[in-house]
Protein backbone atom coordinates (compact mmCIF):
# COMPACT_ATOMS: atom_id res chain seq x y z
CA UNK A 1 0.00 0.00 0.00
CA UNK A 2 3.05 2.36 0.57
CA UNK A 3 4.50 2.13 -2.02
CA UNK A 4 1.41 1.93 -3.83
CA UNK A 5 0.53 5.71 -2.61
CA UNK A 6 4.37 6.65 -3.50
CA UNK A 7 4.12 5.28 -7.36
CA UNK A 8 0.45 7.03 -7.14
CA UNK A 9 2.31 10.40 -6.43
CA UNK A 10 4.98 10.37 -9.14
CA UNK A 11 1.92 8.85 -11.62
CA UNK A 12 -0.25 12.08 -10.41
CA UNK A 13 2.62 14.12 -10.58
CA UNK A 14 3.43 13.02 -14.25
CA UNK A 15 -0.36 13.75 -14.94
CA UNK A 16 -0.67 16.59 -13.84
CA UNK A 17 2.65 18.03 -15.31
CA UNK A 18 2.48 17.05 -18.81
CA UNK A 19 -1.19 18.26 -18.29
CA UNK A 20 -0.23 21.83 -17.40
CA UNK A 21 2.66 22.13 -19.89
CA UNK A 22 0.66 21.07 -22.68
CA UNK A 23 -2.20 23.59 -21.35
CA UNK A 24 -0.72 26.33 -20.01
CA UNK A 25 2.28 26.31 -22.13
CA UNK A 26 1.83 24.77 -25.38
CA UNK A 27 -1.69 26.04 -25.39
CA UNK A 28 -3.47 22.51 -26.08
CA UNK A 29 -7.13 22.25 -25.72
CA UNK A 30 -7.96 20.63 -22.07
CA UNK A 31 -9.33 17.63 -23.64
CA UNK A 32 -6.75 16.97 -25.51
CA UNK A 33 -4.14 17.65 -23.01
CA UNK A 34 -6.41 15.25 -20.82
CA UNK A 35 -5.78 12.51 -22.76
CA UNK A 36 -1.87 12.83 -23.76
CA UNK A 37 -1.37 13.33 -19.92
CA UNK A 38 -3.67 9.85 -18.97
CA UNK A 39 -1.47 8.05 -22.12
CA UNK A 40 1.93 9.16 -20.49
CA UNK A 41 0.65 8.84 -16.84
CA UNK A 42 -1.00 5.39 -17.97
CA UNK A 43 2.65 4.16 -19.33
CA UNK A 44 4.38 5.37 -16.40
CA UNK A 45 2.41 3.94 -14.06
CA UNK A 46 2.10 0.38 -15.42
CA UNK A 47 5.84 -0.06 -15.30
CA UNK A 48 6.21 1.38 -11.68
CA UNK A 49 3.09 -0.73 -10.47
CA UNK A 50 4.52 -4.20 -12.21
CA UNK A 51 8.07 -3.26 -10.63
CA UNK A 52 7.65 -1.78 -7.29
CA UNK A 53 3.99 -2.40 -6.51
CA UNK A 54 2.53 -5.25 -7.28
CA UNK A 55 6.03 -7.04 -8.24
CA UNK A 56 4.48 -8.90 -10.65
CA UNK A 57 6.76 -11.11 -13.04
CA UNK A 58 5.35 -12.51 -16.01
CA UNK A 59 6.90 -15.76 -17.42
CA UNK A 60 5.57 -15.77 -20.99
CA UNK A 61 4.78 -13.34 -24.14
CA UNK A 62 0.98 -14.09 -23.75
CA UNK A 63 0.83 -13.53 -19.69
CA UNK A 64 2.56 -9.82 -20.70
CA UNK A 65 -0.13 -9.05 -23.05
CA UNK A 66 -2.91 -10.39 -21.24
CA UNK A 67 -1.51 -8.13 -18.10
CA UNK A 68 -0.90 -5.14 -20.72
CA UNK A 69 -4.78 -5.56 -22.26
CA UNK A 70 -5.83 -6.03 -18.83
CA UNK A 71 -4.09 -2.52 -16.89
CA UNK A 72 -5.01 -0.57 -19.90
CA UNK A 73 -8.71 -1.49 -20.16
CA UNK A 74 -9.13 -0.86 -16.52
CA UNK A 75 -7.41 2.69 -17.18
CA UNK A 76 -9.68 3.61 -19.70
CA UNK A 77 -12.23 3.82 -17.22
CA UNK A 78 -9.81 6.08 -15.39
CA UNK A 79 -10.03 8.19 -18.72
CA UNK A 80 -13.83 8.46 -18.85
CA UNK A 81 -13.82 9.50 -14.96
CA UNK A 82 -11.28 12.02 -16.03
CA UNK A 83 -12.64 13.22 -18.94
CA UNK A 84 -16.15 13.49 -17.37
CA UNK A 85 -14.71 15.41 -14.49
CA UNK A 86 -12.80 17.64 -16.58
CA UNK A 87 -15.80 18.68 -18.90
CA UNK A 88 -17.92 18.98 -15.67
CA UNK A 89 -15.53 20.88 -13.55
CA UNK A 90 -13.82 23.50 -16.21
CA UNK A 91 -17.09 23.49 -18.68
CA UNK A 92 -19.87 23.52 -16.41
CA UNK A 93 -18.55 25.10 -12.90
CA UNK A 94 -15.78 27.42 -14.53
CA UNK A 95 -13.28 26.04 -12.36
CA UNK A 96 -9.58 26.02 -13.23
CA UNK A 97 -8.38 23.47 -15.85
CA UNK A 98 -5.15 22.74 -13.52
CA UNK A 99 -7.18 23.23 -10.60
CA UNK A 100 -9.85 20.35 -12.30
CA UNK A 101 -6.89 18.41 -12.69
CA UNK A 102 -5.69 17.81 -9.20
CA UNK A 103 -9.20 17.12 -7.69
CA UNK A 104 -10.15 14.67 -10.55
CA UNK A 105 -6.83 12.69 -9.57
CA UNK A 106 -7.66 12.35 -6.52
CA UNK A 107 -11.05 10.36 -7.30
CA UNK A 108 -8.66 8.73 -10.43
CA UNK A 109 -5.76 7.01 -7.86
CA UNK A 110 -8.20 5.48 -5.73
CA UNK A 111 -10.28 3.98 -8.73
CA UNK A 112 -6.87 2.95 -10.02
CA UNK A 113 -5.81 1.19 -6.95
CA UNK A 114 -9.06 -1.15 -6.66
CA UNK A 115 -8.72 -1.78 -10.07
CA UNK A 116 -4.83 -2.31 -10.15
CA UNK A 117 -5.14 -4.91 -7.21
CA UNK A 118 -8.68 -6.99 -8.01
CA UNK A 119 -8.35 -6.69 -11.53
CA UNK A 120 -4.82 -6.48 -12.97
CA UNK A 121 -1.88 -7.71 -10.63
CA UNK A 122 -4.13 -10.38 -8.99
CA UNK A 123 -2.18 -13.05 -7.58
CA UNK A 124 -3.63 -16.37 -9.26
CA UNK A 125 -3.65 -19.72 -7.51
CA UNK A 126 -0.64 -21.33 -9.15
CA UNK A 127 1.16 -18.39 -7.50
CA UNK A 128 0.67 -19.84 -4.31
CA UNK A 129 -2.20 -17.63 -2.83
Amino acid sequence: MIMYIIMGIFTTAVNISSFYILVEILDTDYKTATVIAWILSVLFAYITNKIYVFQQKTSDMRSLIRELTAFFSVRLLSLGIDLGMMILLVSQFHTNETLAKILDNVVIVVVNYIASKWLVFKKTTEEGV
